[in-house]
């Protein structure tokens, strides 16, 4: 019996993935190419200045400047764009059950514990709750409408303070409501809130809610290790 061929998809390099993403950033985010052109040109421009004001009789110094501006450059464009393609690459999973999961997995850091299961769930609305814990003590996440999401946060709140007495639990809001946090601004949030633990107490709280565990019913259509926001640039 002859051996069935399999063909092993490959996947595509960094030049192709990159394409990839400037596509699909540019499709949703009309100022994406204006911006990194912008960033490009403004230190350009500034670097070209100051070697006509000050550096012109210095050969030398005006190669080395030259250089230096030049991937000064390079490096404020894509750092530019590569914002810019992060957000954009949120905002297509905004509103998608799973999504906070993908952000806070993705890009939440600086000591940030996280998982991508919530900690509560609504099986029939599929609103969630999330819970991160770091510096501003037990981050609880709400994911969908704050008044179906309500009730899910009280009771997660109650867990907590009976587990960890004192410990201060901050709520962050996530949906499409103006008054809310928005999905890109999520983990700028995050990191905005107060701190109140330091490193070792993050540790203690960590093992005690450790110990709670995820008794919870996951609804269809929540698969967060399939969602990922996209690589960024």
């Amino acid at each position: 019996m002859a051996e069935k061929k399999t063909k092993v998809e490959k996947e595509p390099g960094r030049i192709k993935q990159l394409w990839q993403v400037y596509k699909l950033t540019a499709k949703s985010d009309k100022n994406f190419v204006l911006s990194g052109v912008l960033a490009f040109v403004g230190p350009l421009a500034v670097g070209v200045l100051a070697i006509v004001l000050f550096f012109r009789d210095s050969p030398l110094t005006i190669f080395l400047w030259s250089i230096t501006t030049l991937l000064f450059s390079l490096l404020s464009a894509l750092a530019i764009l590569s914002r810019r393609a992060e957000r954009a690459a949120f905002m297509r999973i905004s509103g998608q059950p799973g999504a906070v999961a993908a952000v806070m997995s993705s890009t939440l850091k600086r000591g940030y514990s996280t998982s991508d299961m919530p900690v509560a769930v609504d099986p029939k609305s599929r609103d969630a709750v999330y819970r991160a814990v770091g510096k501003a003590g037990v981050v609880l996440v709400a994911e969908g409408s704050s008044a179906r999401v309500k009730q899910l946060i009280e009771d997660e709140k109650r867990k907590v303070s009976r587990a960890i007495p004192g410990v201060t639990i901050p709520v962050v809001w996530v949906n499409s409501d103006p008054a809310s946090t928005q999905l890109h601004a999520l983990t700028k949030t995050i990191y905005k809130l107060k701190r109140t633990l330091n490193r070792a107490e993050i540790s203690v709280v960590n093992k005690r809610l450790g110990g709670l565990g995820l008794n919870i019913p996951i609804p269809k259509g929540i698969d967060p290790n399939r969602m990922r926001p996209g690589r960024r640039m």
